[in-house]
């Protein structure tokens, strides 16, 4: 934590009493990384930047009406633990590794904070078994733009808007995903890679619909 300064976490809206729970969500996930792979082995080190504020950068961009959040693809937590320790809105996580899950479960629990975990496997276009009625989707990581549309899609349908982490590919995964989708989105610059943007997607439709 000491490489970010205090202003970065001011200007993000964190408080000390968040940043003490991000601290006890760094310990968790540095101890059950030595038993599953949670996070890219070489960013332990660097994991304030790589994942705690690059998960925090979102904070800026969720609407003050948002009451619940799905993250979708959730593996190691991010960005939805760093979400469930700072703002309000419970956040539904969705992991189909049960050893995962165990541990989005645990770090809420010793975060203090209120969250869901749903062990099911996403299908594309499918709504999950028990589909919350949340504001904003997140995911990192999980697919191409246009396979994570597929996933988010009954969410959309739903009334959420999403904001996804996305690398420097992200014009060539637009340009994919408009073969199959009608995209009202946005571009962010992301604050912890300048080849990366977060992704704010507010509507889609299907193209064959």
């Amino acid at each position: 934590m000491s490489e970010i300064s205090s202003e970065t976490w001011q200007k993000l809206g964190v408080s000390r009493e968040s940043l003490g729970r991000l601290e006890v969500l760094v310990s968790v996930t540095q101890a059950w990384q030595r038993k599953i792979n949670l996070i890219a082995p070489s960013t332990v080190p660097d994991i304030w930047a790589r994942h705690i504020l690059d998960a925090a950068q979102l904070l800026p961009l969720i609407h003050k009406n948002t009451s619940a959040i799905a993250d979708l693809g959730s593996g190691g937590g991010f960005p939805a633990l760093v979400l469930a320790a700072i703002q309000p809105a419970p956040v539904h996580m969705f992991e189909s590794n049960a050893k995962k899950s165990a541990f989005l479960a645990e770090a809420l629990r010793q975060m203090g904070v209120k969250g869901f975990v749903h062990t099911e496997r996403l299908i594309p276009r499918v709504a999950p078994k028990n589909l919350p009625k949340v504001q904003l989707l997140t995911a990192r990581a999980l697919a191409p733009l246009s396979e994570l549309l597929g996933y988010a899609e009954p969410f959309f349908s739903n009334g959420a808007a999403g904001l996804f982490h996305k690398g420097q590919d992200i014009d060539a995964e637009l340009t994919a995903a408009a073969k199959s989708w009608i995209i009202t989105a946005q571009k962010h610059s992301s604050l912890t890679d300048s080849q990366a943007v977060i992704l704010e997607v507010k509507e889609i439709a299907h193209v064959d619909e």
